[in-house]
């Protein structure tokens, strides 16, 4: 794989800026603090907390409910729609609707035109030789 220059000259400049050496002194494992602090105090006869403590729940939505409301709703416009014609579908890409241009006739004797089948040329003769 072929990688920009600047790309990599980029990589190489964030590997030197954050490279280091590890310092174990300096690193703190919050997990084997924990469970040593709870050998301690199991030892030491004190009541160790069984309950969990319950983060404040996210705005959590039930997706069958949402779905339940959003039909209610959609029956609900259904209902109110009369059950005549079906609206024409739109073409892909259209936009616009094509109109006339004025000076140029009517729409229906541009349609007519358009069914006419063009004059045919008379057909060439062969000369006999």
């Amino acid at each position: 794989m072929k990688l920009p220059k600047d790309m990599l000259q980029l990589a190489e400049h964030i590997l030197e800026t954050k490279a280091g050496d590890f310092e174990p002194e300096k690193f703190e494992d919050r997990y084997e603090n924990a469970v040593v602090e709870m050998l301690q105090r199991k030892r030491a006869g004190m009541p160790v907390p069984t309950e969990r403590i319950a983060a404040p729940a996210p705005n959590v939505v039930s997706l069958m409910d949402a779905l339940k409301r959003s039909l209610a709703t959609e029956a609900a416009n259904a209902a109110e729609q009369p059950k005549g014609k079906k609206p024409k579908k739109r073409a892909a890409g259209q936009r616009e609707m094509l109109l006339p241009i004025a000076g140029k006739g009517t729409a229906k004797e541009a349609a007519k035109e358009k069914t006419k089948e063009p004059a045919r040329p008379a057909a060439r003769q062969r000369k006999a030789s």
